[in-house]
């Protein structure tokens, strides 16, 4: 968003001459230039101990300053919230892009000795920018080369470098499985594997197989003191804790190991599309009451929209089906024939080509499974998201309550989107791993998606009523939301390295683990009691005095 520019009498609360003025912000322009001094200086101690090693591990060739004609297009590739892109967010000192983990390793001791904050990239659509952009100094590590992946059809398994994509998985778990296996994940194709998993990860298998984090069985993920630990040697606490919990707050993912499910060679997709005068409130209320119930082959998600310029609704009902249209026809009819869905509606096709259809906004040609591999020339443009869960149907009168905010100037750049729990995911103990949110009928998003800086006030301001609108039909006490649709709206850690208790933090902490954050917490304190591993939403050690700073 745009800095609103203030006259310097409006933000003064008392007359002042103007030589004192000049003598005032002559000092504060100095405080400022020997602050961008010290940050200098730290920057230059960091690159002169990460030299030391260069040899060893050419690092050399995978360091960016800011000053390198590279700098600026590594940092942009994969910062997916142009809402971030701005120069007035801080940017790190260096980029670090590693190709093997002992460049890793050196990374952080040199960052730990010199006081310089990590944040680690993977496919950089943290909706908050988290993984690249920070209020205090910081190295980024970016992991867009730790994209391997090794699959074992016979075994059903796969190791897969943090920083692979979602569609580099899926077209590679189905061209070494011949179209019969898959992975439970997320829709769209560019999200990094490394922080969604660690989030949870749903999408349309979910009722079928669970989150994408209830499939990893493995991982290797390097410590605060650089060790690179497996689950054996982690232990199963902090196993227990990077599923679900966020990886972010506890170490540097490096790859998951993760059990790969059975498909069948045909899957039915449709997309159905209704009006107000096709009664969609009322064939979105009763989605509500049976999504969640049907078999679990099948998922149906339901967005609701705005029309640019007309005060009227639509609704978006979205479907995959584990088996053939001759079979899901009858299904339908039986259970949810209010939707009308017809057969020339349905589209027969592998799973793997579901993953492309459904990013595409259901296309019904041009299933080009390349594009799953095509991580950089997708659109970018202003993202805002925030989530609820829903354990009652939303009333229809509030429904149309909710229609009155999306008319509103620039309520068409909102969609409400609603994906139905069920089946193996309500299955799942709500303590079998850090991700809590097992017991509720659907997850409700309102993601804000917009291309000009100028709406951008205006569009994160309407997206935050209809929040406060829908507060009485959610979950209450805590109102909780999904720890991968990041929201610091809800809270956050206080600014810069000052501590944060476990209790500040659990205003937003049990909003996303709810019983589950005071675990997080013992883990965080036992395996980085120094804090080092910190966002403005990471958990918090119960160590008071946080990072041990180092001068030497």
């Amino acid at each position: 968003m745009k800095a609103q520019t203030k006259s310097t009498t409006s933000i003064l609360p008392f007359n002042i001459s103007t030589t004192t003025l000049v003598l005032v912000l002559s000092f504060l322009h100095g405080i400022a230039l020997a602050d961008d001094h010290v940050h200098h200086d730290t920057n230059q101690k960091f690159l002169q101990c990460l030299s030391l090693h260069s040899e060893n591990t050419f690092i050399s060739k995978v360091i960016f300053t800011q000053s390198n004609s590279s700098y600026i297009s590594i940092l942009n590739n994969l910062k997916q919230n142009l809402l971030y892109a701005s120069p007035e967010y801080r940017r790190p000192q260096v980029i670090v892009t590693p190709f093997h983990v002992s460049q890793i390793q050196w990374v952080l001791k040199c960052a730990r000795k010199r006081g310089l904050r990590i944040i680690v990239r993977s496919g950089g659509h943290d909706h908050e920018g988290l993984s690249y952009v920070s209020e205090v100094p910081f190295v980024m590590i970016d992991l867009i080369n730790f994209n391997q992946i090794d699959v074992d059809a016979e075994e059903k398994t796969a190791w897969v470098g943090a920083g692979a994509t979602l569609g580099e998985l899926y077209y590679k778990v189905s061209e070494e499985s011949n179209n019969l296996l898959a992975f439970p994940a997320g829709v769209c194709p560019t999200v990094g594997v490394g922080g969604h998993l660690s989030g949870g990860g749903f999408g349309y298998l979910m009722r079928k197989y669970g989150l994408a984090a209830d499939q990893v069985i493995d991982a290797h993920l390097m410590d605060v003191n650089g060790r690179i630990l497996d689950r054996k040697s982690m232990g199963e606490d902090l196993f227990w804790a990077i599923r679900g919990g966020g990886v972010a707050s506890f170490g540097i993912l490096v790859a998951w190991k993760v059990n790969l499910v059975d498909v069948p060679s045909t899957v039915t997709v449709f997309t159905v599309v209704r009006t107000l005068e096709q009664n969609a409130t009322q064939i979105h209320h009763k989605w509500q009451q049976i999504a969640y119930k049907l078999p679990e082959e099948l998922v149906i998600s339901a967005g609701l929209k705005s029309v640019e310029g007309k005060r009227t609704m639509v609704a978006i009902f979205s479907a995959e089906y584990l088996g053939g249209v001759d079979r899901l026809l009858p299904l339908m009819q039986e259970r949810f024939p209010e939707l009308g869905v017809r057969k020339e509606d349905c589209q027969e096709m592998s799973w793997v080509e579901s993953t492309v259809y459904h990013r595409a906004f259901n296309a019904k040609e041009n299933l080009n499974l390349e594009l799953l591999l095509d991580r950089l020339s997708y659109a970018k443009y202003y993202m805002k998201a925030k989530s609820d869960y829903v354990r009652e149907p939303i009333p229809v009168e509030a429904l149309e309550g909710m229609y009155e905010v999306l008319y509103e100037e620039g309520g068409h750049n909102i969609y409400v989107i609603s994906f139905p729990y069920g089946g193996r995911f309500n299955e799942i103990s709500e303590t079998a791993t850090a991700f809590p949110h097992r017991s509720n009928k659907f997850h409700l998003m309102y993601y804000a998606e917009w291309y000009d800086d100028e709406e951008s006030q205006r569009v994160i301001e309407l997206d935050r009523k209809l929040y406060d609108y829908m507060a009485p039909y959610v979950t209450k006490n805590p109102r909780a939301t999904y720890f991968n649709c990041k929201d610091l709206e809800i809270g956050r850690n206080n600014f810069g390295d000052n501590y944060t208790s476990v209790e500040e933090a659990s205003v937003w902490g049990n909003k996303y683990f709810k019983n589950n954050f005071k675990r997080l917490v013992d883990v965080k304190t036992k395996v980085d009691p120094d804090n080092f591993f910190r966002n403005e939403q990471s958990i918090p050690s119960r160590v008071r005095h946080g990072i041990r700073k180092r001068n030497h």
